[in-house]
């Protein structure tokens, strides 16, 4: 079979190579059956050969993204006529308004639609090298309630197991659905499995969001009393929209209406950080992989405790300003030496 031969003319020699190398970075690179492949298609190709691997609740972020918030004009651009520009321009109007609510996305929402994007060209398209700029990912500052405040609004209440199992021990919602009776033995409980919810069904799978997340923990007796009082297999049968709902309710009503169920989790983490527990073993009982998401994401300062370090460090300094008032601090004086020129 005889390949098309192609000329390119330009003001130079030189110029004339580039152009040439540039037409093979963007179209011998690709099997001539995939010279026609929408940035569209590429990714629907790249999501089924994810499908097994891939959990489906990340199957399905990706197929919403595809879905609900690339552009169609976007998703119609040639693969072999992708550029770093082109991704770019998409990423910015992303980061603007939604084309078809008009609400802004999120910076995280951003981030993901990117990773879904790089993940496609590097499938098909791995010659092409880009970078682009995304959001700032601002992280938001709220004030967690303390503990007891919360251990109190659900005293007795239906959801108090479900808090505990997520305040004390730091599971997820995931973790806390999956959760049978069978896994609490002899004064432990091991994590086996997750319930998570994809395009509105619940789903039950062996393996948790990361390895650190299959653990095993010490079950406090308060916490065991309550486990036996279940009825059934499972600890719960609410879904996580469910419990995030009626936790709201509840913690509306305490005076905390922006908190979520997540939110206890973050307790959980700044508990152990107030408590001076080591980072080492404050991730195996949260079940995190990195320390930097601990420190970074989980982590917080508790406002009483912010207010107390800030009345330590307003009385120090306060300490001073009282001495320099009363005592006053002799400078000394300057002495002035003059060098002699040499005759």
């Amino acid at each position: 079979v005889l390949k098309k031969q192609l000329s390119f003319t330009a003001a130079t020699a030189e110029e004339a190579i580039m152009q040439a190398q540039q037409y093979k970075l963007t179209h011998e690179s690709m099997p001539d059956k995939d010279i026609t492949m929408t940035l569209g298609e590429a990714i629907d190709k790249y999501i089924d050969s994810k499908a097994n691997i891939l959990s489906p609740k990340t199957i399905s972020m990706y197929r919403n993204i595809k879905k609900s918030q690339l552009s169609p004009a976007f998703m119609n651009i040639k693969m072999h006529s992708l550029t770093g520009m082109k991704i770019q321009a998409e990423i910015n109007r992303l980061a603007g308004t939604e084309y078809k609510t008009g609400k802004l996305y999120s910076a995280k929402s951003v981030y993901n639609a990117n990773g879904l994007i790089s993940a496609t060209v590097k499938a098909f398209r791995p010659e092409l090298i880009y970078t682009v700029t995304l959001p700032r990912r601002e992280k938001k500052k709220k004030d967690l309630p303390a503990v007891e405040e919360v251990m109190r609004a659900f005293s007795g209440n239906k959801l108090e197991l479900v808090v505990l199992l997520a305040l004390w021990l730091g599971f997820r919602v995931s973790e806390i659905r999956g959760l049978k009776k069978s896994d609490f033995k002899d004064g432990a409980v091991s994590v086996n499995r997750v319930i998570v919810t994809v395009d509105g069904k619940s789903v039950e799978k062996s393996l948790a969001k990361t390895e650190q997340s299959k653990r095993t923990l010490q079950v406090p007796l308060t916490v065991q009393a309550l486990v036996d009082r279940v009825e059934g297999d499972y600890i719960t049968t609410l879904t996580d929209v469910r419990i995030n709902v009626k936790f709201k309710k509840v913690m509306a009503a305490a005076g905390y209406p922006d908190i979520t169920f997540h939110d206890l989790r973050h307790l959980n983490a700044s508990v152990m950080l107030m408590l001076g527990v080591p980072d080492k073993y404050a991730m195996e009982r949260g079940g995190w992989s990195n320390r930097a998401t601990l420190k970074n994401v989980y982590q917080e300062t508790f406002s009483s405790e912010r207010q107390s370090v800030d009345a330590k460090i307003d009385t120090y300094f306060s300490e001073l300003v009282a001495k320099l008032d009363t005592k006053k601090i002799e400078r000394p004086k300057r002495r002035i030496f003059r060098l002699k020129r040499m005759p």
